[in-house]
């Protein structure tokens, strides 16, 4: 059996200077922090996040790929990028090697949470058995 001291994952998280939220690393922070599999996260400065997680529930590439579908700009220079090329690698083999399914079941949820804290109109305040009426 796997230590699970190999299971928690220590990461760093960079975000590019160029977006109109000068503080990405907080709002990612507060859109992170109650996500499954996360284990802790802790704000650095204004562009930069440190995270641990469980690598059997959530991945690097995982977390940042919802991160960048939400509209946040990560860090793209090219030992950014190779460190990152470098944990997806290994963090896949190691979940391949732990029988983990490729669900992303997880990642989904972080959009979940974050639509149901959002103000919209899309909820009907009527009980569900007057919705049926006009």
């Amino acid at each position: 059996m796997k230590d699970s001291h190999d299971l928690i994952k220590h990461r760093e998280i960079r975000f590019c200077h160029l977006h109109p939220d000068s503080n990405q690393a907080r709002s990612a922070l507060l859109l992170l922090s109650d996500a499954d599999g996360i284990i802790d996260i802790k704000h650095v400065n204004e562009l930069c996040l440190y995270v641990s997680y469980d690598v059997r529930m959530l991945t690097l590439q995982a977390i940042e790929d919802v991160l960048a579908r939400i509209g946040y700009h990560l860090d793209n220079r090219l030992l950014t990028r190779m460190k990152r090329s470098l944990y997806s690698y290994s963090e896949d083999t190691q979940r391949a090697n732990l029988g983990c399914s490729d669900s992303t079941d997880n990642t989904t949820m972080i959009f979940v949470k974050r639509y149901s804290n959002n103000y919209h109109g899309c909820r009907d305040k009527r009980p569900e058995h007057w919705r049926k009426y006009l």
